[in-house]
């Protein structure tokens, strides 16, 4: 087990004088306090005794009804059967690595990766194959021959991906689709941001067009606060009831009253318009750090604009390492995560994540001022890269 470089960093982003970019943090602002207020109130006064009694390890079944209801609208269909609650999406990731990974596994996945995913199941010893990404998301051509050699799952973020902000487009995830049968290969699917799109139309999730290769995962973070720390996983019946007794072994049930809590909160049209509410504040922000961003940013550093979600990815020009950047970053009270702790094997890094959904516009615009002033000045201190010349190779005659 290794700490996570990004909990490590907020430790020292914590300071009141530093603008953070670095944790996937929510904003606080967002969060809808008020009617939690109410809802713990009625909660305990309507049905105290069954909100702070045990539960069952599947879940509050009005709770998985409702999930049920809301995935139907994106062409998931799933029953109370088909959902298994957990304490976050991050239990997800530990639960599949209990069932599913024995020591050595081949994991495929994308490359980068989310980080809570390689920690999760760096527990269990799974061998991490990485496949590179693009715009479209994952490369089909490289996964399909990664997949010749074998793995245990294909691990993936079809939207608005944790941390490129990239998404898979439909004509990969059909084929996705045809390469999980043709290899029976499960795939994972984790989607804690698909319902945070700022532009553009919604696109199938993989549950929506197999539902028998797919494990759905996703939670109410990024929807109503992270501090619930509420997900759930949709399946087919037989993976849940082996997820449940995984579960079962870990913490017996998520807890009921937290559960009662969201569903009281949640039903009834409030999650609708909380997420509508969130998607315009969200886009004023991506939208404030892309324009800081061309202003602010030297010449030959490259980014994403991601059509939602809650973070970019930056390229920095090869002789930077964006470790020594952040070292820089934070004499200037600036921070970000170096994009090397994304990637399995270590690589990438001259990348660099950065957050724009916890921060208000004239903050971020402030933060990417500092951060571009960090960037100029180790380019104009730093030698470009000076490749061997090669003599010119003999031909044959």
């Amino acid at each position: 087990m290794r700490s996570s470089a990004i909990r490590e960093l907020l430790k020292l982003t914590a300071e009141p004088d530093i603008i953070s970019f670095a944790g996937g943090l929510p904003g606080p602002d967002v969060f809808p306090a008020k009617e939690f207020r109410s809802a713990c109130m009625h909660v305990l006064e309507k049905h105290g005794p069954e909100a702070l009694q045990y539960g069952t390890t599947e879940g509050f079944e009005p709770l998985r009804q409702m999930i049920a209801r809301h995935a139907k609208r994106y062409g998931i269909t799933a029953g109370p059967e088909n959902i298994l609650i957990t304490c976050g999406s991050q239990q997800a990731l530990d639960l599949i690595g209990k069932v599913f990974i024995d020591p050595g596994d081949r994991v495929i996945v994308e490359k980068p990766t989310y980080l809570g995913a390689l920690q999760a199941w760096n527990a269990y010893e799974a061998n991490f194959i990485g496949v590179s990404t693009d715009a479209d998301g994952i490369r089909i051509d490289e996964l399909e021959k990664t997949l010749d050699v074998g793995g245990k799952f294909v691990y993936v973020m079809p939207n608005f991906q944790n941390p490129t902000g990239v998404t898979l487009s439909l004509e990969r995830r059909k084929r996705l689709i045809e390469l999980a049968a043709q290899y029976q290969v499960p795939l994972i699917e984790d989607d804690p941001y698909g319902q945070l799109r700022y532009e553009g139309k919604h696109i199938t999730p993989l549950f929506a067009l197999d539902g028998q290769d797919v494990i759905y995962l996703s939670t109410f973070s990024k929807i109503l606060s992270p501090g619930l720390r509420l997900g759930w996983i949709i399946a087919p019946p037989d993976i849940i009831h082996r997820l449940v007794q995984a579960k079962q072994g870990t913490d017996l049930h998520t807890s009921t009253l937290i559960q009662m809590v969201v569903y009281e909160v949640a039903h009834g049209g409030f999650l609708d318009r909380q997420v509508r509410a969130i998607r315009s504040v969200y886009r004023e922000r991506r939208d404030a750090m892309l324009s800081a961003m061309k202003k602010q940013f030297p010449a030959g550093v490259r980014w994403t604009e991601p059509h939602g979600g809650l973070f970019l990815w930056v390229t920095l020009p090869t002789p930077l390492d964006s470790a020594e950047v952040l070292r820089e970053a934070l004499k200037e009270k600036v921070a970000f995560v170096p994009g090397a702790s994304f990637y399995p094997d270590g690589s990438g890094a001259n990348t660099m994540r950065l957050n724009f959904s916890y921060s208000k516009p004239p903050i971020i615009e402030e933060g990417i001022r500092r951060l571009g002033k960090v960037l100029k000045i180790m380019l104009t201190n730093t030698k470009p890269i000076e490749l061997p010349v090669q003599s010119p190779k003999r031909t044959s005659p």
